[in-house]
């Protein structure tokens, strides 16, 4: 029988193969149409803007938990890509408002078709889960996050 430390070891290296799986899964191209791909990574930001309908800069960092500096490089690669429109927010003028443009929409429309089937069968497994079983997998996933930020702060 497994002691309580042989299985949280297991448990953490099958978190970070899962985090390696990730990874490489953001990286992978999303065809959108004839000669047009965006990264996972790319299309979740569109689709974070998308699901709101507008969005700034600070808005998308913290969704992410990024760096509004990092949040902001994003935003600019997907301007110039064409999928995002950035225009001053009419609630600050320091701050911009982010939206989808018409190529945008076919970004989140190629990323819920190419992800749909994903979720789907993640959300029909998680359906045989117990609610404290759900709740126990959420307290280790806000311990995990507690941990990296820790490790991402400066």
């Amino acid at each position: 029988m497994e002691s309580k430390e042989e299985i949280i070891l297991n448990t953490v290296r099958q978190l970070q193969r899962f985090a390696a799986k990730y990874a490489r899964i953001e990286d992978m191209p999303i065809p959108v149409e004839e000669g047009l791909e965006v990264t996972t990574r790319e299309a979740h930001a569109v689709e974070a803007v998308g699901l709101r309908g507008h969005m700034s800069v600070t808005e998308l960092a913290k969704f992410f938990g990024v760096t509004k500096s990092a949040a902001s490089q994003t935003v600019t690669r997907l301007v110039d890509k064409g999928f995002l429109r950035k225009e001053p927010s009419p609630r600050s003028g320091k701050e911009f408002q982010l939206s989808l443009t018409d190529l945008g929409e076919k970004v989140q429309k190629a990323h819920e078709r190419f992800h749909g089937a994903d979720r789907e069968e993640l959300l029909k497994r998680l359906e045989a889960f117990s609610l404290g079983q759900i709740s126990t997998v959420s307290v280790l996933l806000e311990a995990l996050d507690d941990v990296l930020d820790r490790r991402l702060r400066p």
